[in-house]
């Protein structure tokens, strides 16, 4: 029997292979263990308990205040020894962090074929995001298999030289994972009847996330200033789960700190958080997987981004990039509160990162692949 591993460290990564391994787990025919690094662990752990993930291999590598390079060599040290153990024939991993380049590197040193879930996306900027594209590129590089999400994705790795016949386009196991979590919340939950009180009927609400490094400092500043803006509307209400990191954490809560109509609260594991956003009208973030979410919920997204690596998105008219320019994310957010036919026109539009299918169709190819 052939036999799989599947690493990932954070909570996008867990949100994103969970419907993958609940797949694998379903298909006898292969042997699939589960590693993770707990590169994030608190919130890695909520999305395990979540999908009733129990990991084979816990490395718990989360250390505080451990600098990137601290990281990424405790993880190559840890995973040699999982890869020595498990002996796969395989390893699975997803996209863009610091485990996933890694894990693949370390694979890769011992002669194991790598398959990478969510290839192909690209910037071309390699400080836009940062760590995150590099590591993108250094993966895809290493990657023997490479699962891309969409046609764009897949057309980056051809222009890259990758061999045409390693690249399966398969939609994003995202979707996968947002449609399960949608039928499975528990809406008696304590934090989400605590936000349920906040929430008025006879508001809009928009729902923010944001904690992209490259956006700190001054940056930061300016896109709290433009919240407050927006909360000034007598119809707008604001919820904005606050990331750990302190230099998110200050600026927003001396900007917008004891506003009536912003509630911050503490991040929010991936049930209580899906179900937020299904209640938004609209959706203020820096996140890729938001991006890629909202347009299955139909909930339209502004992105605090120079950049996006989802242009698939940009494209098809379901997110538009506005930076952390100020009057451009007050005017894009107030034509959509105000304009029901632009609204109307944003959400419409098909969600390009797939249907929901993208874990039986990366077990198929890996099948194929054996």
């Amino acid at each position: 029997m052939k036999k799989i591993l599947i690493v990932f460290g954070t909570r996008p990564e867990a949100i994103k292979m969970a419907p993958l391994v609940k797949e694998l787990h379903q298909t006898h025919t292969l042997n699939t263990k589960v590693c993770v690094t707990a590169q994030h662990r608190e919130m890695l752990d909520q999305v395990l308990d979540f999908f009733s993930i129990v990991p084979d291999y816990d490395l718990d590598l989360m250390k505080p205040n451990q600098s990137l390079n601290q990281l990424s060599a405790r993880i190559l040290k840890a995973i040699d020894v999982i890869l020595q153990d498990a002996q796969p024939d395989i390893v699975l991993v997803h996209g863009d962090t610091t485990t996933s380049s890694m894990v693949a590197l370390a694979a890769f040193h011992r002669g194991v074929k790598i398959g990478h879930v969510e290839a192909g996306l690209r910037t071309y900027d390699k400080l836009a995001p940062f760590p995150e594209e590099i590591n993108r590129q250094i993966t895809g590089r290493i990657a023997d298999v490479h699962f891309a999400p969409t046609t764009q994705s897949a057309q980056n790795l051809l222009q890259e030289k990758v061999n045409k016949e390693t690249v399966y386009i398969t939609g994003n196991t995202v979707i996968d994972a947002l449609l399960w979590g949608i039928k499975n919340i528990n809406e008696t939950r304590e934090d989400i009847q605590d936000i349920k009180r906040f929430i008025q009927k006879d508001k809009k609400l928009i729902v923010v996330t944001g904690h992209r490094r490259e956006n700190f400092g001054d940056k930061f500043y300016e896109f709290c200033d433009a919240l407050k803006t927006l909360a000034a509307k007598e119809d707008v209400q604001i919820i904005y789960p606050v990331h750990l990191n302190p230099n998110v954490q200050k600026t927003v809560y001396d900007t917008l700190g004891h506003n009536k109509s912003i509630l911050l609260i503490n991040p929010l594991d991936y049930e209580a958080f899906i179900w937020l956003l299904n209640q938004s009208y609209l959706i203020i973030t820096d996140s890729g997987g938001v991006q890629e979410e909202a347009p299955s919920l139909q909930k339209p997204v502004l992105v605090t981004r120079d950049v996006t690596e989802r242009q698939e998105a940009v494209i098809q008219g379901t997110v538009k990039l506005v930076g952390t320019n100020k009057d451009l994310i007050v005017k894009e957010a107030i034509n959509l509160l105000n304009n029901k036919e632009m609204y109307d026109a944003m959400i419409a539009n098909k969600n390009p990162y797939g249907n929901g299918t993208a874990s039986k169709q990366i077990v198929n190819a890996i099948k194929e692949i054996l």
